[in-house]
């Protein structure tokens, strides 16, 4: 029964709050938080990485999953892999926090403005680098767990730097790899064809506890939008990247 049953989209059981075989915990809207001082991860960096891929509907036409379920046995039989190309779809996808700490200072880390952070120093946290093409290493961003006592919240965010709308067209997962403990996986699986950013996560201290709340909360504007729903109460101009 359980193999027939997956050979129907809907029908497979669902891991929600986590995966053995792969040894994380994923979070969905029936389950959103976990604690990572209940998860003992509260020491060394916190690594959050951006991840994304275009969607096969977009790479090789419409998806062939109707097909399939016509020969079922086909679905032994491994896609070949097609790769993208930038004249194939234009989309950079950027992973930014916004940060308050705990003496109430505000600010954003992000590629634009170059406003990469600091891990040793204040914000605590650091921008690894800028990936442009969807290349599977993605967009890392660190927290300094070690300074947990002087960060009161996080907001993880992604956008879309060129200003196409594409979440729609893009695959894409934050991942949160915690010093010890499973990593925290996050998938934006919601379509949203005109949104430009999307809140994914937040992190907060709450008496001494970090929380991890899955957010995966869509708008149609950019960071300053994220600002006005969470209440950072920063001030936004526009900005650009410099020159690869």
């Amino acid at each position: 029964m359980a193999f027939w049953n997956s050979l129907w989209p809907g029908r497979e059981t669902q891991f929600e709050s986590g995966n053995a075989a792969t040894n994380s915990i994923v979070l969905t809207r029936r389950h959103s938080t976990v604690s990572l001082t209940k998860q003992g991860a509260l020491s060394g960096n916190l690594r959050v990485n951006l991840s994304w891929r275009m969607r096969t509907s977009d790479i090789g036409g419409r998806s062939r999953q109707s097909g399939r379920l016509l020969r079922p046995f086909k679905l032994f039989q491994p896609e070949a892999v097609q790769a993208h190309t930038q004249g194939m779809v234009n989309v950079d996808l950027d992973l930014g926090c916004m940060y308050e700490l705990a003496d109430g200072t505000r600010g954003v880390v992000q590629p634009l403005g170059n406003l990469l952070g600091d891990l040793n120093g204040p914000p605590y946290i650091r921008l690894s680098g800028d990936d442009r093409f969807g290349a599977p290493s993605g967009e890392t961003l660190y927290v300094n767990l070690d300074q947990r006592e002087h960060i009161k919240r996080l907001l993880f965010f992604v956008y879309i730097y060129d200003q196409t709308p594409a979440f729609d067209r893009t695959h894409a997962k934050v991942t949160l790899y915690p010093g010890n403990g499973p990593r925290i996986e996050i998938e934006l699986d919601e379509r949203a064809p005109q949104a430009r950013s999307c809140a994914v996560l937040t992190v907060e201290n709450v008496k001494g506890e970090l929380i991890v709340r899955r957010e995966v909360k869509f708008v149609y504007g950019f960071q300053s939008e994220l600002d006005r729903m969470y209440g950072f109460g920063m001030q936004w101009g526009r900005g650009y990247k410099s020159r690869a």
